[in-house]
């Protein structure tokens, strides 16, 4: 037993563990004390805190965000901290920022980015310097461990008027408010203070913090957020406040603010002048904010725990000209309730979920901002942009450095839902595309293997080891081990690294110890490798009244195997093998079975499966011959 430690946490430690490659700086986490090889947290894991005491000012007429802050700031780390790295998202609009291939209107390009009027620590003002997208803070005589600080911040900035990364101006007066408050980053095991510069693409990676803000705003503005809603007694006229009470248990969507509404007028206690909105949050990743005076407002509840009977607040938020949002609060219900129950099968953690009719899909932390989509589209983003409560905010993922971890999943885990779209002839599933979309890039010169840390990757290379292979991954996976069992250890994994910051070798072994199984063989041509999805018909042969069906595998990724045998009278045979058949490694798999009728045609795969070419995937009686 004491060798076995020596070699797993001594200087001697092994460059490969469970039989993946491990990184110096995870080795060090291992080491240390901090990741453990069973994929559980180790026995000293640690990770820093911050609350967020936030007031905040939008002025409509200029988009201007006015801000102060008081953040109370924990060092759980074993080291002095000598500096704080501040994020200041919207410096990415500087002339001279260094930007991702976005869509950037050059009209919101300006000088000076975030104007930082004042900061302090434990009441002493600190001379800040900026580099990129961040600000550093020095931090005078270090920040013990155990230890906190004070740290004061106000500070300015435009909300970009034609350009939309996630958040902007909508419709001349509606705003998504998101990446706007200066935000201590993470101070990590693995590799210390996060530093890298926000671009554009890359996205979250955040601790877990508490929130109380408040939000003031025009009269005629209603404003929707991340938390709980401390004062709606306060801001919303009679009639319209016992709609949004009414809401938080019905089952049934309620027009709380109608187009009709909108021409009355009265929504709001206050005739005009201003009024300040107060939200808490507790345990969360960001804290974002929408704000309309002209936007249409649908809710009702979904159950999201059986067991206690809680609820959760839907909504849907949007311009009186989308077409798709009247129905976005239903499908905002039924992804909550599917994702609490079905997959993952985690009661949904918060106590809202709203949908803002921006642009693009971008999820927050109880939030989502979707643009205007045809309806089955409409409800494939929503479903997408919900799933990501799980990944990344239930689990603090890194997606700056591992987006496969939270994107992946997001494209997987509502692959089984059916929604019931307008216009439809049958019930609408999403992410049926994913396999067809994969096909198109694997194994070319754009793709990288997931292993490649996200901040490296642009372009295809990006989406497709962010979205695509891992999607496809994952939903073979669960094929392989089968809904319950799949379901069970991906619970597992969950419960032991909710609320933390997982890594990529605590995913893949906390699978292994938890199925009691070296998965190596799938994790590594899946995450690590280059590779793509090629299977092919060989040989096809009758002997002693048996077919004999020789499927090759000629790409290196493990695939399912599914064979559809059509007989002369056209009804037909299906046959269906798991990844799990190429474990040793094998390059061919036969089938054998005895038909009772002359075969016609066999083809391999399907819609679902990827497969790079999928000229060599049918056969013919003949066919070889001719």
């Amino acid at each position: 037993m004491m060798a076995a430690a020596a070699l797993i946490f001594g200087p001697a430690f092994s460059q490969d563990v469970q039989n993946l490659p491990v990184p110096l700086e995870i080795q060090k986490a291992y080491a240390s004390g901090t990741r453990s090889t069973d994929g559980k947290p180790g026995a000293k894991y640690w990770q820093n805190h911050s609350n967020y005491k936030i007031q905040v000012e939008l002025d409509p007429a200029t988009r201007r965000i006015t801000g102060s802050e008081k953040v109370v700031y924990t060092n759980n780390s074993p080291e002095r901290l000598q500096n704080l790295v501040i994020r200041l998202y919207p410096d990415i609009f500087k002339k001279d920022a260094n930007r991702d291939d976005r869509e950037i209107d050059p009209a919101d390009i300006n000088d000076d980015g975030v104007e930082i009027v004042e900061v302090l620590v434990n009441g002493t003002r600190a001379r800040a310097q900026r580099n990129g997208t961040n600000m550093f803070v020095p931090i005078q005589g270090g920040l013990a461990t155990g230890n906190e600080l004070t740290l004061d911040v106000k500070w300015t900035y435009l909300i970009p008027a034609k350009s939309h990364i996630r958040e902007g101006t909508y419709f001349k007066s509606s705003f998504m408010v998101a990446y706007w408050y200066p935000q201590i980053a993470v101070f990590d095991d693995l590799q210390g203070w996060d530093r890298l510069d926000y671009t554009g693409q890359k996205e979250f990676y955040n601790d877990f913090n508490n929130y109380e803000v408040e939000i003031t705003v025009p009269a005629t503005h209603l404003v929707w957020a991340t938390g709980e809603w401390q004062n709606p007694e306060k801001i919303l006229a009679a009639e319209y406040l016992d709609r949004y009470k009414r809401s938080r248990t019905s089952d049934e969507v309620i027009r709380i603010v109608t187009q009709q509404d909108r021409e009355k007028g009265g929504l709001t206690v206050a005739k005009d002048g201003k009024h300040t909105y107060s939200f808490k949050a507790e345990h969360v990743p960001d804290f974002v904010f929408a704000a309309s005076d002209t936007y249409l407002w649908d809710a009702a509840s979904a159950l999201a725990d059986a067991k206690t009977g809680r609820r959760t607040g839907v909504a849907a938020v949007y311009h009186p000209t989308s077409r798709d949002f009247p129905e976005v609060a239903r499908y905002a219900k039924q992804c909550v309730e599917y994702f609490s129950t079905y997959l993952p099968g985690v009661p949904f953690p918060y106590p809202n979920e709203t949908v803002f009719n921006g642009s693009g899909g971008m999820e927050f932390p109880m939030f989502v901002n979707d643009g205007s989509y045809p309806h089955t589209f409409a409800a494939e983003v929503t479903a997408h942009e919900i799933a990501h409560t799980y990944f990344p905010f239930y689990m603090g993922i890194n997606e700056r450095k591992y987006a496969w971890m939270d994107e992946g999943w997001a494209q997987t885990l509502p692959n089984w839902m059916e929604f019931d779209t307008p216009g439809a002839a049958k019930k609408f599933i999403p992410q049926q595309g994913n396999a067809q979309y994969f096909d198109m890039f694997a194994g070319k010169e754009q793709e990288q293997p997931m292993m490649v840390p996200t901040n490296l990757l642009t372009g295809n290379a990006y989406t497709i080891a962010t979205y695509m292979r891992p999607s496809q991954a994952y939903t073979f996976l669960r094929d392989m081990l089968g809904q319950e069992k799949f379901k069970a250890t991906l619970q597992e994994y969950m419960a032991r690294w909710n609320g933390k910051h997982p890594m990529p070798y605590d995913f893949f072994f906390s699978f292994n110890d938890y199925l009691k199984e070296d998965l190596s063989w799938y994790w590594k041509p899946w995450f690590f490798e280059r590779g793509y999805p090629d299977l092919g018909i060989g040989e096809v042969s009758v002997k002693k009244g048996k077919t004999k069906i020789r499927v090759d595998r000629k790409g290196s990724l493990p695939v399912p195997l599914r064979l559809i045998v059509l007989f002369n009278d056209d009804t037909s045979e299906e046959i269906n093998e798991t990844a799990r058949i190429w474990k040793t490694g094998a390059t061919s798999f036969d089938v054998e079975k005895k038909f009772d009728k002359p075969i016609k045609k066999i083809t391999l795969s399907g819609i679902t499966i990827p497969d790079v070419n999928r000229k060599d995937n049918t056969w013919e009686p003949g066919a070889q011959e001719k």
